[in-house]
């Protein structure tokens, strides 16, 4: 992603000569490309990503922002942050011997994200077979990998013509934007599809739910040096905002409000936004200690329900250790997580026509598709447990995805039903 932002003209040459230096500096030269997207010293010293990089470009029909996600497994619920915002995914594979079968295999990073983008929504998946140069840009490889992974895309649920694949050498920046020089002349010899670019240029935008609630999921909260004012940044899930405009935080006291100061949309100045855009937003008149990440932004007549206890319909993952009743699970939704449990296994249903195949089954096994009761439960001593600003699917699509996750592995994913309490 670096060398595309490069390649683009969004990462300027000082800049990539003071990454290539500083790379250097710390013996970690071959992530000098990273260094345009991974900011803070710890992702720089381990040479990982760990949080949430957003960068912007524009291609010739289309203005995309970038959600630079972690891969690592200890990332994960980063990356959950990362893509219940995005509207598309670009999968980043690697083409080098053994490196490829190492994500794929059972457990592995490429089929978790795989799942997880397609729980969370999104319906469309460039594949960037990368580092094709050092596998001597060998076609059998990059049919190898295509032929491993398209099938395993679809059985995730990306249709065919929603899917695309491309070989690139990012390190040489061949085939992110052209196919130029002696670098690409092996690829030449057998590849003439679309670059990586022209592949991002023909992504569809979704359908937009700008006439419901205004709702804004908060995924970063930045303090300012002055006490009465706060930015918050995230994507809009639905609804419009404008500068001026009341708002509150949920959870959080309903007779304080806070109002929006300015709207910035990708680092430019805007008067009002819609769903669907990335945004940062500065309030004042609100103490920040009424805000955390998950926290939802809505209008103060226009509250998103706190639920505790919910139904939801889900896909069961490759797991192991079948889910019971009273199983404790991670509960994720936009960029929140808290401790769950799955109080209550109410059915079995039939993937192809939605319809109650069992009552009350014992056990839930993979593949299978189920609605289960939600609890939440307590972090502490003080009583029950807090509850979660959620919507049914059926009112809100992006408020009623949840992800499922225990013991560091993602077990399911599905979307809210009903809010019982």
């Amino acid at each position: 992603m670096g060398r595309l932002l490069y390649e683009l003209g969004r990462l300027d040459e000082k800049t990539r000569r003071t990454n290539e230096r500083g790379s250097s500096k710390v013996g970690k030269s071959s992530f000098s490309w990273a260094w345009g997207l991974d900011g803070t010293t710890e992702e720089r010293e381990r040479g990982i990503t760990m949080d949430i990089a957003q960068q912007f470009f524009i291609t010739p029909h289309r203005q995309i922002t970038v959600l630079d996600a972690p891969g690592h497994k200890d990332f994960v619920p980063n990356m959950i942050s990362g893509a219940s915002q995005a509207d598309c995914a670009l999968l980043v594979v690697d083409a080098a011997t053994g490196e490829f079968e190492a994500g794929f295999e059972r457990g592995g990073q490429t089929r978790e994200h795989v799942l997880l983008v397609r729980s969370l929504g999104v319906t469309q998946v460039i594949v960037a077979v990368n580092k094709l140069d050092q596998v001597e840009w060998s076609r059998a490889r990059y049919e190898e990998i295509e032929s491993s992974l398209r099938p395993f895309l679809v059985q995730s649920g990306f249709a065919p013509p929603k899917t695309s694949f491309v070989p690139v050498g990012a390190m040489l920046g061949v085939n992110l934007v052209n196919r130029e020089g002696d670098d690409a002349k092996q690829l030449n010899e057998w590849y003439s599809g679309p670059t990586l670019v022209d592949d991002l240029d023909k992504m569809e935008p979704p359908t937009r739910d700008y006439a419901n609630f205004f709702r804004l999921p908060v995924s970063n909260i930045f303090k300012t040096q002055s006490t009465s004012g706060v930015y918050v940044a995230g994507r809009i899930a639905s609804g419009i905002i404008q500068v001026g405009e009341k708002l509150r935080a949920i959870p959080g006291d309903d007779s304080i409000t806070g109002i929006v100061k300015t709207i910035e949309v990708e680092d430019v100045s805007a008067k009002w936004a819609m769903a669907g855009t990335n945004v940062t937003i500065a309030l004042t008149n609100i103490d920040p200690v009424n805000l955390s990440i998950g926290s939802v932004l809505c209008y103060p007549g226009e509250a998103v329900p706190l639920a505790t206890v919910f139904t939801v319909r889900i896909i069961v993952f490759d797991v192991i250790v079948p889910i019971t009743a009273g199983a404790t699970v991670e509960l994720f939704n936009q960029s929140r997580d808290v401790p769950a449990t799955t109080s209550k296994l109410l059915s079995l249903v039939d993937r192809a026509t939605g319809k109650v195949a069992k009552k009350n089954p014992r056990v839930l096994t993979k593949g299978v598709s189920a609605e289960v009761e939600i609890t939440l439960r307590s972090t502490g001593t003080s009583g029950g447990p807090k509850g979660i600003p959620l919507e049914p699917f059926a009112s809100n699509k992006d408020m009623g995805r949840v992800l499922l996750r225990r013991g560091g592995e993602t077990i399911a994913a599905g979307i809210v039903l009903e809010i019982l309490g």
